[in-house]
């Protein structure tokens, strides 16, 4: 494989998921976390844990603080509960021992190779709905609806126009076979930004990051009291099952997966990823995870560990060049104060299309493996948590089975897995 593509797939990834190292510290900074602090955190530990990544597995996954992890982390932990930022950092770093041990004694990878069939490519598409879905939510052209909770966005504002210029140019490009189609449309898509006034040239190009506050500042003592233990297990399952998903996704979507359903190497991947919630803690990031966004890099041609390389090189250039990477990743204030990526949300939804292609293995006229990979699919989007879709996904596959009189069907794995699922969705 060309480093040509290579680095062209690495690029692409990090402009679609460039816009955590700007929406990472602004969730965060609302718990106390300092903006700058955070900023750098989560660019450092992006680099370190991607580059390992490539180095480790050779697959082009990405790693960076987890969407929802962070929420979690401000709005229950410190918001809610009222611990400080430093024992709710503290918890992703406990979070991140036990999912590394877990990897360690194998128990991970034995859950992931214990998924049947049909849910794992359920999996895959039900991240392509996902990723299609927060493209047209980040572009506009799906917004909040107080009764039927989405409905159409309004077409004659300016962000609109950018994203539906920037997915007939992607889609253009892609029906063409055009190489590093997703990371062209993006650019071509930031021009058409800047000229209708949705997107401004930056006014400096580098600046020099100063602030490392955040980093080893986490409380363990105080994590470790019973009132936290349902908050560090709520961590484990999603962090668990989120990364679960997401590597299956990419793995079909690279056309890694051996006949049975299987990724090689894969002790190696859910090693680093564990590794990224260890470090995600440690630096005062939120806990790092495997991103979805890879799959644009991988849609781009990207194929070996060397895209991820790239990937991490350009978070650590991002530390010195954040106006330039602010004018892709940074977001404009939609309806409702709603911040949108117009720039970016193109190639989401782009990417959401290739990674269908998966339910052609699926067969719909069997039911009782149908119909758990069909609420898989279906509230992996619709609960915006792939763990959930997961989880019912499991929950129903074991009923159905059970209820058939094929119990043997189902492996011994998945039985404690799915009443694991049960206790979380109660707690």
């Amino acid at each position: 494989m060309k480093w040509r593509t290579e680095i062209l797939a690495g690029t692409t990834t990090f402009f679609t998921m460039a816009y955590i190292a700007f929406v990472n510290p602004a969730i965060l900074s609302s718990a106390g976390v300092p903006f700058e602090g955070a900023f750098v955190a989560t660019c450092i530990t992006a680099a370190i844990t991607t580059i390992l990544m490539g180095l480790l597995t050779n697959y082009p996954f990405a790693l960076a603080a987890g969407m929802g992890l962070n929420a979690m982390v401000a709005f229950t932990i410190v918001g809610t509960m009222g611990e400080s930022w430093q024992v709710a950092m503290a918890c992703v770093f406990l979070e991140g021992i036990l999912v590394t041990i877990l990897v360690l004694t194998n128990i991970r990878e034995w859950v992931m190779n214990a998924i049947p069939l049909p849910l794992k490519f359920a999996i895959g598409v039900g991240i392509g709905l996902f990723l299609s879905f927060i493209g047209l939510q980040q572009g506009g052209l799906i917004v909040k609806h107080p009764v039927t909770l989405v409905t159409l966005g309004d077409m004659s504002l300016p962000y609109t126009w950018v994203t539906l210029f920037g997915l007939l140019v992607t889609s253009f490009l892609v029906s063409m076979r055009f190489r590093g189609s997703l990371f062209v449309g993006i650019l071509i898509t930031l021009f058409f930004a800047i000229i209708v006034g949705v997107a401004k040239a930056p006014a400096e190009f580098v600046k020099v990051p100063t602030d490392f506050s955040t980093f080893f500042a986490l409380d363990v003592h105080n994590a470790l009291k019973i009132s936290l233990i349902p908050v560090i297990f709520a961590l484990f399952m999603t962090d668990f099952f989120d990364t679960m998903g997401t590597v299956v996704g990419l793995g079909d979507e690279g056309k890694y997966l051996t006949k049975d359903g299987r990724l090689p190497r894969l002790k190696r991947v859910l090693f680093v990823d564990s590794l990224g919630a260890v470090l995600g803690g440690l630096a005062g990031a939120s806990s790092n995870t495997t991103y979805i966004e890879s799959a644009a890099g991988i849609a781009d041609g990207g194929r070996t560990g060397r895209a991820s390389i790239v990937t991490g090189i350009l978070f650590l250039i991002a530390l010195f060049l954040s106006p330039v990477v602010a004018v892709v990743g940074a977001g404009v204030h939609g309806i409702d104060s709603q911040i949108l990526y117009p720039v970016t949300a193109p190639a989401l939804i782009i990417v959401g299309f290739f990674m269908m292609a998966s339910i052609k293995h699926i067969d719909f006229s069997k039911y009782e493996d149908a119909i758990p990979a069909f609420l898989t699919m279906i509230l992996i989007p619709l609960t915006y948590q792939i763990s959930a879709g997961i989880g019912i996904g499991f929950i129903s596959f074991i009923l159905i089975k059970v209820a058939r009189g094929k119990w043997r069907e189902v492996h011994p794995v998945l039985y404690p897995v799915g009443f694991l699922f049960g206790v979380s969705f109660f707690i």
